[in-house]
């Protein structure tokens, strides 16, 4: 109230924001536990824990011969990790502070920079956590596992994809949100289980006959993952995907998300859920 404040600068205000944008992103990397060590190490053990569960599954039930011919771990990754950065990021953004919430009432937060906190601090704990799991099977297990990545970048792109499209989703479930909270949260929910099998991480979009395939086209995240694995594999070409659709779709649903949330940002009040 009593505060002045100075003009600043593109620059300078560019910078004020990324500040805000890394404490806040801070803020939600430690939300799990005082110690920061601790906090990044329980946000990485549940990406770990599934990749491990889907190796030993696989191994259990005899389907490694449904993989791509290649180090089953890498086949086993570009599925599970792309399906954890989606899944995540989703949660993360649809579950940011809205125009609502006490973080608002300081001044300098608003809800641009609560979403891009939301999006980079999931981005940062999933490429720590494929960092941490690709050193320790390079170490401990396969010593050339990073020569055996046809496309690095290729894959790095396809995670960074699949971070933007879970993105723009959360978006669009953000701005829906406060009208219908109940129904949009079984949504979201019942979007994120589906994607155990619709994001098509347990299988090969190449050998699905035509009739499967029509009921996973939809997902940005199948087409993500199959290109994934083709720059990962040098023998595989994914033929019936194509990680353009997921780009194109991610910008519209970040659009029309970022057009809902101004719009219920100008209408939303804390006293909505007194009524509920």
């Amino acid at each position: 109230m009593f505060q002045a404040t100075k003009p600043r600068s593109r620059l300078g205000s560019a910078i004020y924001i990324a500040e805000l944008i890394y404490h806040n992103s801070v803020r939600a990397v430690r939300k799990t536990h005082g110690n920061a060590i601790l906090a990044i190490l329980m946000n990485m053990l549940q990406t770990i824990i599934f990749v491990l569960a889907f190796f030993f599954m696989f191994n259990i039930l005899g389907l490694k011969g449904a993989a791509v011919r290649g180090d089953f771990m890498i086949y086993i990754m570009t599925g599970v990790f792309l399906y954890m950065t989606h899944t995540k990021t989703m949660g993360a953004v649809s579950g940011s502070e809205g125009p609502a919430s006490p973080m608002m009432q300081h001044a300098p937060m608003n809800t641009a920079i609560a979403i891009a906190a939301a999006m980079l601090s999931t981005l940062y704990i999933q490429i720590l956590s494929l960092v941490a799991i690709l050193f320790v099977y390079d170490v401990a297990f396969n010593p050339f596992v990073m020569q055996e990545i046809h496309d690095p970048i290729g894959c790095i792109a396809m995670i960074l994809l699949s971070w933007f499209s879970g993105a723009a989703i959360g978006m669009v479930v953000l701005a829906i949100k406060p009208w219908a909270p109940t129904p949009v949260s079984i949504i979201s929910t019942v979007y994120q289980r589906a994607n155990m099998i619709a994001s098509g991480k347990m299988f090969v979009a190449n050998s699905m006959p035509g009739y499967m395939l029509v009921m996973f086209d939809w997902n940005p995240l199948f087409h993500t993952i199959d290109q994934s694995r083709g720059y990962a594999f040098v023998n595989y070409n994914p033929r019936n995907t194509d990680w353009e659709y997921a780009f194109y779709l991610s910008i519209v649903l970040i659009m029309i998300g970022l057009m809902g949330e101004f719009f219920t940002r100008k209408h939303a009040s804390a006293s909505w859920n007194a009524r509920r």
